[in-house]
C-alpha cells in the first residue's frame, strides 16, 4: 500500500545537498527510503522530495519542510535524538562526504503548486515510476529578499518561465531567522532565491532550457541587478519513493 504523504501548511524548507564518496549513492537512497522518510513524518518533518543529481553522479538532493521554525525545532530534535537515527547514523555518515550544504528557505509566494504536486509515496521495493525532470535553480541575492524582488521575479522571471513546458511549483528565499538546530548547520549570510520546476521528462525540460536562453529573461539587468553572482541550475530525476514526481505517474 502507498503511504499517505502530510500535506500540512509549508512555511520552512531545506534544501539538502549531500555530496557522496564515489559509488553510494544508491546506498544512501535504499537506506533513507527504507528507514528515515516515515519516522521524519511521524515528528513533524515532511520529507517532500528525494532525488538524483543528474549531472553529479555523487550528489544527493532532498526537500524537508516543515509547519514553522518552532515545529523545526521540535522535529529534528525529536528525529534527531530518537532511535532510528541512532541505529542507522553510522552507515548513512559512512556514505557522505559532506552534508553541510543546506539552505534554510521560506516562500516567496504561495507554494500551492507544491503542496497540489504531492503524490502518495510508493512502498518500499515498488516498481518506481517513470519520474520526470525536476530542476531548482538558485540565484545568489546581494541581499535578502525585498518587495523590489519579488517585482523583479513576476516581471522579468515569471512570464518567461511558464506556458514553455515546465510547471513552477514553488519559489523560495533565503529564512532570516536564526538556525534553531545549529546541530545541523545551514548557509548563513548567503542570502538566495530558488524556484522549483517540474518537466514530463528530460526531453522536455532540455527545450524549456533552450527557450529560456534565447528570451534571455536571467540576464535582463532589472533581474541580475538584485543577484550578486551566476545562477545555477540542478537538474534532479525522483528516487522511486519521493513525493514529487512526474504527473499522475503513480495510479492507484
Amino acid at each position: 500500500m502507498s503511504s499517505t504523504v502530510r500535506n500540512d501548511p509549508i512555511t520552512v524548507l531545506e534544501l539538502r545537498q549531500y555530496t557522496l564518496h564515489p559509488g553510494r549513492r544508491d546506498d544512501l537512497i535504499a537506506l533513507f527510503e527504507r528507514k528515515f522518510i516515515e519516522p521524519q513524518e511521524e515528528v513533524g518533518a515532511q520529507v517532500l522530495a528525494t532525488f538524483r543529481d543528474l549531472d553529479r553522479p555523487d550528489h544527493f538532493v532532498w526537500l524537508r519542510g516543515f509547519a514553522d521554525m518552532a515545529a523545526r525545532g521540535d522535529a529534528l530534535a525529536t528525529f534527531y535524538g530518537g532511535p532510528v537515527w541512532k541505529a542507522h547514523r553510522e552507515t548513512a555518515n559512512a556514505t557522505m562526504v559532506d552534508s553541510d550544504d543546506v539552505h534554510l528557505l521560506r516562500p516567496l509566494a504561495c507554494d500551492q503548486g507544491l503542496q497540489a504536486a504531492l503524490q502518495p509515496r510508493p512502498p518500499v521495493d515498488a516498481a518506481p515510476p517513470a519520474g520526470g525532470v525536476f530542476t531548482i535553480t538558485l540565484c545568489p541575492l546581494r541581499k535578502p529578499a525585498d518587495e523590489a524582488l519579488v517585482h523583479a521575479f513576476d516581471q522579468c522571471i515569471h512570464p518567461w518561465w511558464v506556458g514553455v513546458g515546465g510547471d513552477l511549483l514553488a519559489c523560495w528565499v533565503t529564512e532570516p531567522a536564526p538556525n534553531n538546530f545549529p546541530r545541523l548547520p545551514v548557509h548563513e549570510g548567503k542570502p538566495v532565491v530558488a524556484w522549483l520546476t517540474r518537466f514530463d521528462d528530460e526531453a522536455t525540460q532540455l527545450r524549456h532550457a533552450a527557450l529560456l536562453r534565447a528570451s534571455g529573461c536571467l540576464e535582463r539587468p532589472e533581474w541580475r541587478a538584485h543577484l550578486s553572482g551566476e545562477a545555477t541550475q540542478l537538474r534532479l530525476a525522483p528516487t522511486p519513493r519521493s513525493a514529487l514526481r512526474r504527473r499522475h505517474s503513480l495510479q492507484g
